[in-house]
């Protein structure tokens, strides 16, 4: 079994732990996957809002698949934990353009995929016409041989573009469609998170936000996996601006001093000391 195969059933391994959801990081590059890691996370995700913002672009399919492609290749081989990766709507138009990114995706080194059924427009693509791109993301990821996680991602809350029941159909048309999990932002309701994850069997992901319950009561409400998306990434952008205005302004440096880790620190865990 090479590395590759086994950082895929690790991955997917750590779906199935009852009681003890996955808390998922989501780096943006090399370095941000480097520190997650030594942070002691057991997997990381990347984050298409992260790397835009890393290349200076905004989110929302700003990137181009090869721009997408290089963080998923620098992060996968940063770190030894398992990566999954964020390819927003599969960057492609059509069902095999989509197998095709989740092939070049799994090349670069990832063992789990998300895709979305949004556009940059804000717009949800159509039941049927989702469910092909499902179908094909998940052939393309048994076809590598690798089994990776696919992890199909519905924004109809998260947009407001549909209610529970809408939702809900979408969510059992993809895993019938060979989803492994399903992923709902924007859903934070426990109520609303109970059903959801007894809706379909397949493992839930939802999304770290403002009144999202804390993990051990999201465990006993059957959610199976959280992601911090583009927290991260943000704290990070929050204290350089912290950091920038504080000095310019008032020339203080208490945002630089507080509370981060010292040179040696970062210097120790990107030369994996």
């Amino acid at each position: 079994m090479s590395d590759q195969q086994e950082r895929a059933r690790l991955f997917r391994e750590l779906h199935q732990r009852d009681g003890d959801p996955l808390r998922l990081l989501n780096a943006w590059d090399a370095g941000s996957a480097k520190v997650l890691a030594a942070a002691g996370a057991p997997a990381l995700g990347t984050t298409s809002a992260g790397v835009a913002f890393a290349l200076g672009l905004p989110d929302g399919e700003r990137l181009g698949r090869d721009q997408m492609l290089a963080a998923v290749r620098a992060i996968s081989a940063a770190v030894t934990v398992p990566v999954t990766a964020d390819l927003e709507a599969g960057y492609a138009a059509d069902p095999a353009g989509v197998a095709e990114t989740v092939g070049l995706a799994i090349e670069a080194g990832a063992v789990g995929l998300n895709i979305e059924d949004s556009r940059a427009d804000g717009s949800l693509v159509a039941v049927d016409e989702q469910v092909e791109r499902v179908a094909a993301a998940a052939a393309a990821a048994q076809d590598s041989g690798l089994a990776a996680f696919v992890n199909a991602r519905t924004d109809t809350i998260w947009l407001r573009a549909g209610d529970e029941a809408d939702t809900i159909a979408r969510l059992r048309a993809y895993v019938d469609a060979g989803a492994d999990g399903v992923f709902v932002p924007g859903a934070i309701d426990p109520g609303l998170l109970a059903r959801l994850a007894d809706a379909t069997g397949a493992p839930l992901n939802v999304l770290v936000a403002p009144g999202l319950p804390p993990v051990p009561d999201l465990a006993t409400l059957g959610v199976a996996r959280i992601s911090a998306g583009s927290g991260a990434v943000r704290a990070a952008l929050s204290t350089a601006h912290a950091a920038a205005t504080e000095m310019l302004g008032p020339g203080t440096y208490g945002a630089i001093a507080a509370g981060t880790l010292s040179y040696a620190d970062v210097d120790a865990i990107m030369s994996g000391d």
